[in-house]
């Protein structure tokens, strides 16, 4: 099956059922995940189809509610939100750092900026220059593998020493949490 073929099967599908994992539509159509993801990507590119937290769904008619976190579609209101500046002037809001780097890596060509806020001051910082905490010992009930934005490295490292974790910069977390969740399913199950 060519790929155009196997991308307007994933459509079909995904008008009917709504939401698809990955590992469905690999299995359905008899390929690897590697060549959904593949196939997924122009289809991401043209707005048709995005990730959620379940998977893969069609693209809404309607924008999300301001509040509501473009990458798992959960409430964006705590002050561990992430907002992503694009290019456009258009701003995406992510309840979390974990879902503000996911969404920054599939759409980073059309960002300018990325703030978060620092776990410690609450103060708003560029994520792209921020120290992350990957996997505390801490429950903030959210998205996992959790992940804490600081501005300081040094206070990075002293809660580290605290709370355990490991400390990455912006494109080591993206990596890190994309290889936690490889395989895994869904952050949020």
């Amino acid at each position: 099956m060519l790929p155009i073929d196997r991308q307007q099967q994933i459509l079909t599908w995904l008008e009917e059922e709504g939401t698809l994992r990955v590992s469905d539509i690999s299995s359905r159509l008899d390929v690897s995940e590697m060549t959904v993801y593949r196939d997924l990507k122009p289809l991401m590119e043209a707005n048709k189809v995005r990730k959620t937290s379940n998977g893969i769904s069609t693209m809404e008619a309607h924008s999300l509610p301001a509040d509501t976190c473009t990458y798992c579609l959960k409430p964006a209101t705590s002050r561990r939100s992430v907002q992503l500046i694009k290019k456009d002037h258009g701003i995406e809001q992510t309840c979390c750092p974990h879902c503000g780097l996911l969404r920054y890596e599939d759409i980073k060509e059309e960002v300018m900026q990325i703030l978060c806020r620092d776990f410690l001051t609450d103060m708003t910082i560029s994520g792209k220059t921020a120290t992350y905490l990957i996997d505390a010992d801490l429950n903030l009930n959210c998205c996992q593998p959790q992940v804490i934005a600081f501005d300081s490295r040094k206070q990075a490292g002293q809660f580290q020493t605290g709370f355990g974790g490991k400390l990455l910069n912006l494109q080591d977390a993206i990596t890190a949490i994309s290889k936690d969740m490889q395989g895994s399913g869904c952050c949020h199950d």
